[in-house]
């Protein structure tokens, strides 16, 4: 029962105002006590839901005056999500992310010693995209890096450079250890350079 009136309330309430602040929001999809920034340059598709503690930010902090963070449809985020956008981050369609996962395009810079690292710029990185059908285990770190599509990202792996479609990736940073085969049709080792054994 308390889930129907909080179901409801969030029909009533929040859904209405997403609607009219974010830049598109579809049918069906709840943000659960989720923090978002940037509204207007953030688009949701449908079925979407992002759980409780999340926090989705779209800010053009490094000039991009078309920043954009795409989600597309069917995809579930976890819990504690991190999701930073600074110039473009597209998440594909039916794409699960566990908790406390961190997606972002960008990062500090660090590179002047006369400075702490908090007063340096804000520096981007390549554009993030997530290809439909992808798994993010707990506590993975994408930073300025593509995965593709129905690729598996093992937990607490960081990927900073990007994986390919139907790969299997593990590892600070991610390397990949299994590929589909499209002739065998099964997941087969690779080495570290992703090439069948």
């Amino acid at each position: 029962m308390f889930r129907k009136i909080n179901l409801l309330a969030y029909y009533l309430f929040k859904y209405p105002v997403y609607k009219i602040m974010l830049g598109k929001i579809g049918s069906s999809t709840r943000l659960i006590n989720a923090k978002v920034d940037g509204h207007s340059r953030i688009f949701l598709g449908s079925k979407v839901y992002i759980n409780d503690k999340g926090w989705v930010v779209c800010a053009a902090l490094t000039g991009d005056a078309d920043a954009k963070l795409i989600i597309g449809d069917g995809t579930y985020i976890g819990r504690f999500c991190h999701i930073y956008a600074t110039s473009k981050i597209e998440i594909g369609k039916k794409v699960l992310i566990a908790d406390k996962v961190y997606i972002s395009d960008n990062l500090h810079s660090y590179e002047n010693m006369d400075l702490p690292v908090i007063d340096q710029p804000i520096k981007q990185t390549n554009p993030v995209i997530i290809g439909d059908g992808a798994w993010l285990g707990e506590n993975v770190c994408i930073i300025g890096a593509s995965v593709g599509k129905n690729s598996v990202i093992g937990a607490n792996a960081v990927v900073t450079k990007d994986i390919p479609d139907l790969c299997v990736a593990i590892g600070s940073p991610a390397v990949i250890i299994k590929r589909y085969n499209t002739e065998t049709m099964q997941w087969q080792k690779t080495d570290k350079d992703g090439e069948f054994i």
